[in-house]
């Protein structure tokens, strides 16, 4: 088997790789668990949530590409958008002569859930934020959005055909040991 090791990158970019990976793995839990709480509290489930948001934010959508915006499986995405469907949250509508292709649209009621769940995040938010600097308020989504944008991007190139890091990119070269005296 081939070595797919690259060499270190300046130490100070690992060190803060490595702190990047620390806080999100502490982020990302509390994340998912507020998701969760959030969606439960007005009848859906996180993954229905996450659905919901992603039709209102972008618009109507085949399931193909609720998958897509979700990165889930069709089959996934599918489950998801008939579990929205019962709940009234969508509907489906066929675009033409072609009854396979179904658009998603979000119903009323969907649109009504999604609000009301926004609002409750942009509460929290503001609550969580309101001792940063306004500097600091301002900067967090950019960094977001363009660390987001990264990790996008490097998913769908490995759904291209570029291998992504789960499908054996080259890793880099493990961090030297501090040596015990």
């Amino acid at each position: 088997m081939p070595d797919h090791t690259l060499p270190n990158p300046c130490p100070d970019l690992l060190k803060d790789a490595t702190r990047l990976q620390e806080a999100l793995g502490r982020l990302l839990p509390v994340v998912r668990f507020r998701d969760r709480d959030r969606a439960c509290s007005h009848g859906l489930s996180a993954s229905q949530g996450h659905a919901l948001q992603a039709l209102v934010r972008h618009g109507p959508m085949t399931v193909n590409g609720l998958a897509a915006h979700l990165f889930l499986e069709k089959s996934t995405a599918s489950r998801l958008a008939n579990s929205l469907l019962e709940k009234d949250m969508v509907r489906k509508r066929s675009p033409g002569s072609d009854g396979r292709v179904v658009i998603l649209q979000v119903t009323e009621a969907g649109h009504r859930t999604s609000r009301r769940i926004l609002n409750d995040l942009l509460e929290e938010y503001a609550e969580l934020t309101a001792g940063f600097t306004p500097e600091v308020r301002a900067a967090l989504p950019e960094v977001l959005e363009r660390l987001a944008g990264s990790l996008a991007a490097r998913e769908k190139r490995g759904l291209d055909g570029i291998p992504s890091p789960r499908q054996g990119r080259p890793r880099l070269a493990p961090l030297p040991q501090k040596r015990r005296r």
